[in-house]
């Protein structure tokens, strides 16, 4: 029998929740039709181990392939070969933890109902390389979009454009990050790769005491380091655990499948079985219903009519209680071509609101965006409003107009230049053209101005900025053209040969005058800023955000507010 040279193999960890660390328990938890269909035979390889440990091994067998058929009609050959899968499963008991790894085939015999969703990803945002990010999943809760990006070489995970704020990462790759493991004992500058989400994928120990010291260093991680600080955002949106929320939850879902769809309830791939979703040809999906609906793909449209005919109150039971079975075949028999099971419940993804509170039903698991996040928003928005800024501006005449104000700033602080509406128009941007910025100060920071009585206008603010910053960095003939227009406002104060933006300052009136304050910006404001300031500051280009004072009387040229008569 032929044994791998390598001290290691790459393989899926799994952690397992709700199981005791026994072998009866591990055994009972296993489904007793696909152990049949395996024709499965069972070991307890325990002293080898030194943990408690059950083997299971058998195959998937096909007298024929489902492409025989087929091949018959379209070339008139008979041809009969037959498919035969192996399938492995070792579960083990390490510091009372149950954990299973799949070989080959073995992985389907693990329940989806007892696997750690959080399990992978939670290793991976504290061992991986943040700069080395070489594969994301990420899902936008609101439309059933997930992304799926892939950096073979890496790349830094502020380059991958996820939205910390509106997106739940679902799984997560990359070069692993300096720990104690198997594969580094001979070389300890040995890249490995690693991939976590549901189950953890990475080169682990093939020796019982190797794979053992593994799994061990593996949870030590977990239990004991904190995430990256570049990745910590993929905690923030945790899973609801309290029992009256998630019922009061449930209650609200199922009002909701009771009325005319409206786009809050979407389709959502589970995020553990998208090569199974690619591999199939056929769905077979029951609602509370006798006969299965075979589709060339999963029906929401189906699923929806199903739940909205049901009673009050057993609606999201029967989403709960209801399956949906992939094929390999369109021709969808049990026997042969089943791939997967599993409940509807996993397929659809869903918005609910309860009082300020907002949460996303995917996967099967309820989630809300933690009070953590929120903390460390309003933390990176106290440091973005500076009490101390680099520009020097006006109050603002309450009276007065955004172009007003801007138009007036030159004449009342020399050396800055209004841009307002004096856009930079190329080939490329035609029309309208790029607004660079609404002010120039005198050492060349972009000044955005805005007087924002909702969070809408200043959602505009920051993404003009980007547009701007994005377009002077890659644009040269809008860099070119804006160095003239500059030239041409400022004679003698020209941009320095070769300039690219260093600075964004932000500045705000809020309301009537209201102080700018981490509790005054709104709050959807403050996510975006914060996501607004990432972006450029990956870029090279500072951020800051300054309040405006208000007056009710203009300034004259000096500044010297007239005095009421």
């Amino acid at each position: 029998m032929a044994t791998s040279t390598s001290g290691t193999s790459k393989r899926t960890l799994y952690r397992l929740t709700g199981v005791a660390p026994t072998v009866d328990a591990m055994f009972d938890v296993l489904d007793p039709d696909r152990l049949e269909a395996v024709d499965a035979e069972l070991h307890v390889p325990e002293e080898r181990l030194g943990v408690p440990a059950l083997l299971v091994t058998g195959s998937f067998e096909q007298p024929v392939a489902s492409w025989c058929g087929e091949i018959n009609r379209t070339t008139g050959c008979e041809v009969s070969r037959p498919v035969n899968r192996s399938a492995g499963l070792l579960m083990l008991v390490v510091d009372g933890e149950v954990y299973a790894i799949g070989y080959d085939q073995g992985f389907r015999l693990v329940p989806d109902r007892v696997k750690d969703r959080r399990f992978g990803l939670s290793f991976v945002i504290r061992r991986v390389d943040p700069a080395q990010i070489r594969d994301m999943v990420s899902h936008t809760p609101g439309g059933g979009r997930t992304d799926i990006t892939l950096v073979p070489g890496g790349a830094p995970v502020w380059s991958l454009g996820v939205q910390e704020h509106a997106q739940i990462v679902r799984r997560l790759g990359g070069r692993l990050d300096g720990i104690q493991l198997t594969i580094a004992q001979n070389d300890r500058t040995k890249i490995c790769s690693v991939e976590g989400g549901t189950g953890l994928r990475m080169h682990l120990g093939i020796d019982a005491a190797d794979l053992v010291a593994d799994i061990r260093a593996i949870a030590r991680v977990i239990r004991d380091e904190a995430p990256a600080p570049e990745l910590e955002f993929v905690e923030h949106i945790v899973p609801v655990k309290d029992a009256d929320l998630l019922t009061r939850l449930e209650e609200r879902l199922d009002d909701m499948l009771g009325q005319v769809p409206d786009g809050r309830i979407a389709v959502a791939v589970p995020s553990d079985h998208w090569d199974d979703y690619g591999a199939a040809q056929a769905f077979a999906t029951k609602v509370h219903s006798v006969e299965a609906r075979l589709t060339d793909d999963f029906s929401l449209e189906y699923v929806l009519n199903r739940a909205r005919v049901q009673r009050a109150g057993t609606r999201f039971a029967a989403l709960r209680d209801g399956t949906v079975t992939l094929y390999a075949h369109t021709r969808a028999e049990k026997k042969d071509d089943v791939i997967w099971t599993s409940s509807v419940l996993r397929w659809i993804e869903a918005e609910v609101a309860l009082g300020a509170r907002r949460f996303f039903l995917l996967d099967g698991q309820w989630y809300e965006i933690g009070e953590a996040y929120l903390e460390a928003i309003r933390s990176q928005v106290e440091r973005l409003i500076t009490d101390a800024p680099s520009v020097d501006l006006p109050a603002w005449v309450l009276g007065d107009k955004e172009r007003d104000y801007n138009e007036s700033v030159p004449d009342l602080r020399p050396g800055y230049v209004c841009f307002d509406r004096d856009n930079v128009r190329t080939a490329l941007h035609r029309g309208n053209g790029v607004e660079i910025c609404d002010l120039l100060s005198p050492d060349n920071v972009l000044v955005m101005v805005k007087r924002a009585k909702g969070s809408d206008a200043l959602s505009h603010l920051f993404g003009q900025a980007v547009v701007a910053v994005q377009t002077l960095l890659h644009s040269p003939e809008v860099m070119y053209r804006f160095a003239r227009k500059v030239a041409a406002a400022r004679p003698g104060g020209e941009l320095p040969e070769g300039f690219r933006p260093s600075k964004v300052t932000f500045a705000i009136l809020l309301k009537n005058g209201t102080d700018l304050t981490a509790d005054t910006l709104f709050p959807f404001s403050q996510v975006t800023l914060v996501q607004t300031a990432k972006l450029l500051e990956a870029w090279g280009v500072a951020v800051e955000v300054v309040g405006i004072q208000a007056t009710a009387v203009p300034p004259n040229q000096t500044g010297i507010r007239h005095l009421a008569a």
